[in-house]
């Protein structure tokens, strides 16, 4: 017995050996499977295990937490049962298809919870089968998706909205991204430039046609906006539209991040700034005619004044040599310099009347002319004026209005004017005058400083010459400036124009350009007074001495004292008064009579006109004859004389003052 027992015991420690081996693997075997259970048990998705009828065998606490049942109110039971309504019939169509594939991924279903309320779940599962490929159960895990599916929704909606928003904007937006891919166009954007997104599906299309004039890549602009950090980058740019219009755009881009497979996306909008920027030209372009006129009525102040101080020496000067002459042989070396005196005032003398055109200061005697009539009266005197090389044009306008104007202030005017295109023609070339109306509406003239609605006929003067550029127009007016050499003009000219013009209420234009020539265009208001005006009576001027006796008022005594030996020479009786006051007195106290006032306009006590007035009570019958070398506006009412009203302008010679004298009294 003892030798079985000891042959048996090897045998009985290996089969020891292999139960202590199966109990240690079954020992392992348990622990994996109640951590897979707990696994199973805890895990956050919920697991389901269904049989081939679609019946659970098993779930774990999540399923049960998910839909608030507990695990005994689900097992056995139908997955079907657990399904909204609208989902079951579509699950009965589907599991077949799940058991014949072998898994299931990622399909939705709409579950209701035990309280009622749906959730919409995702499941992805496993068909198990046995070793023979029989189908044996269903394992799936699914998560609730309600509330991602609700955000989704929320962002597409928001999406949407955002969309809707920027295609209805009126306002130009685009969003693009780096590429150029333009993603979206607002209605504003199509409306101002006429493109649509199917125009433009790539920026780079347009770019060019819309952006040809900004500098720089549009790659490095965006570069420059991504690497900054700024939220906006602002700029204006000028594009072109589809129907080839130019516009101005201010464009505000501002990156929006990165999105569309990692692609920089860019929010752009635009304000057509076209109309404010042509106004702010506009604007400008007043402000600096506005300013050339208040330079001009400034210069034409300063004019006027020395003037009329240098008219009333000229005066003396011309009156005393033109007695000192009298008085000399003529075959004395003297009478010869005092004539080279005499005829370097009379030429300071017309640079004053020059002066004093341009301050509108000149007195001036206004007649209703047909200016048809007055420019053919004087073209043949125009011609020799510009030469022989030069043809001159004359085109009448038909049925030109009448104006109201000193016919020797036309003269003045087409004299400078064609003296002027004759210098600015080299060799040969054409001189065009021309006559027409037009009128001016509000629009025009708030458009134009200086203008005023009405109706205007139309003088213009046009030469085919070497034309001026901007800078010289902008001086064009000015007195003393010229471009011509030394010694060859005054540049007072088209300074006398312009003053001439301002005074008759009239406006002046001018176009020119280099090597085009010049258009000088003068407006002068229409005259509407319905009665014709009377013809003019020739003065008679054959006898220019006389016997009655003159009342002489001048303020200033070197002209007092001139003008008396001029009229005691030509045989009159003088009464000579420095100052109205005075001349008042010797009036009351002369025992004769009195024949005629010659009085100065402007003086400190009382003007020429007041004066008159005043001695009209005294002597009913007296004649009036005024003289001044001062303002016309002061002269008479808007700075021209009433019609009828006599009057001589200074500087004058004896020979002038004789013959007014004669036609004032006769």
């Amino acid at each position: 017995m003892n030798d079985q027992s000891n042959s048996d015991s090897p045998k009985l420690a290996v089969l020891k050996r292999r139960i202590a081996e199966l109990e240690a693997r079954e020992a392992r075997i348990q622990a994996d499977y109640e951590h897979l259970k707990q696994l199973y048990e805890r895990a956050p998705l919920a697991y389901q295990s269904l049989d081939s009828a679609g019946c659970f065998i098993a779930i774990n606490q999540a399923w049960a937490d998910t839909l608030g049942y507990a695990k005994e109110e689900v097992l056995g039971r139908n997955f079907g049962d657990f399904l909204h309504p609208d989902w079951k019939d579509h699950f009965k169509e589907k599991f077949p298809r799940f058991k014949a594939i072998g898994e299931i991924l990622g399909i939705e279903f709409e579950m209701v919870r035990k309280d009622g309320s749906t959730i919409l779940v995702s499941f992805h599962g496993k068909i198990g089968k046995d070793p023979l490929g029989h189908f044996q159960q269903t394992h799936c895990i699914f998560h609730d998706i309600t509330k991602q599916k609700q955000d989704e929704e929320a962002l597409r909606e928001s999406e949407e909205r955002w969309r809707r928003a920027i295609t209805a904007s009126p306002i130009p937006i685009m969003i693009h991204d780096e590429d150029d891919r333009v993603l979206q166009l607002s209605a504003g954007w199509t409306h101002f430039s006429g493109y649509t997104i199917e125009d433009i599906p790539f920026l780079s299309d347009w770019t060019e046609r819309a952006y040809g004039e900004r500098t720089g890549s549009k790659k490095e602009y965006i570069d420059q906006l991504f690497s900054i950090n700024k939220t906006e980058i602002n700029g204006e740019w000028i594009v072109t539209a589809k129907d080839g219009s130019k516009r101005i755009w201010e464009f505000r881009t501002t990156p929006l991040g990165r999105v569309h497979g990692g692609k920089r996306v860019l929010h752009s909008m635009a304000i057509d700034i076209t109309e404010p920027r042509r106004m702010e030209e506009e604007r400008s372009k007043l402000e600096s005619q506005l300013r050339q006129v208040q330079k001009m009525e400034s210069v034409g102040r300063l004019a006027g004044g020395v003037a009329h101080d240098f008219n009333n020496m000229l005066g003396a000067i011309l009156g005393y040599t033109e007695m000192a002459m009298e008085l000399v042989e003529p075959d004395n070396p003297l009478h010869a310099n005092l004539e080279k005196i005499q005829g370097a005032a009379q030429r300071s003398a017309n640079l004053t009347r020059q002066l004093l055109a341009f301050a509108r200061k000149q007195t001036v005697s206004p007649k209703v002319i047909d200016l048809n009539d007055t420019i053919e009266s004087m073209l043949n005197l125009l011609l020799p004026l510009i030469g022989e090389d030069i043809d001159l044009a004359w085109r009448p306008g038909k049925d030109v209005w009448p104006v109201k104007i000193d016919p020797t202030q036309i003269d003045q005017i087409l004299a400078n004017l064609c003296v002027n295109a004759r210098d600015a023609i080299v060799n040969t070339g054409k001189v065009t005058i021309e006559t027409g109306i037009a009128s001016f509406d509000e629009e025009y003239c708030s458009r134009h400083a200086g203008f005023v609605p009405g109706g205007y006929v139309l003088l213009a003067v046009s030469d085919t010459g070497c034309g001026m550029d901007e800078e010289t127009q902008t001086h064009l007016f000015e007195p003393f400036f010229t471009t011509k050499e030394a010694g060859k003009g005054t540049g007072l000219g088209l300074a006398t124009v312009y003053g001439t013009v301002k005074q008759n209420n009239g406006f002046i234009n001018v176009y020119s350009e280099l090597g085009q020539g010049t258009t000088f265009k003068i407006y002068l208001p229409r005259h509407l007074a319905k009665t014709a005006p009377l013809p003019e009576k020739e003065p008679d001027t054959t006898g220019e001495r006389g016997h009655e006796t003159v009342l002489l008022v001048e303020d200033e005594s070197v002209i007092l004292e001139m003008t008396t030996i001029m009229l005691e020479r030509l045989g009159y009786t003088v009464l000579a008064a420095g100052t109205p006051g005075e001349a008042i007195r010797q009036a009351q106290e002369h025992p004769g009579r009195i024949d005629l006032l010659l009085t100065d306009v402007v003086m400190p006590e009382m003007n020429g006109r007041d004066l008159a007035k005043n001695l009209l009570s005294i002597y009913p019958d007296i004649r009036r004859l005024f003289m001044s070398g001062y303002t016309a506006n002061v002269i008479a009412h808007h700075g021209v004389l009433d019609e009828g009203v006599n009057f001589i302008q200074k500087p004058f010679t004896r020979h002038d003052l004789a013959a007014k004298i004669r036609e004032t009294l006769d």
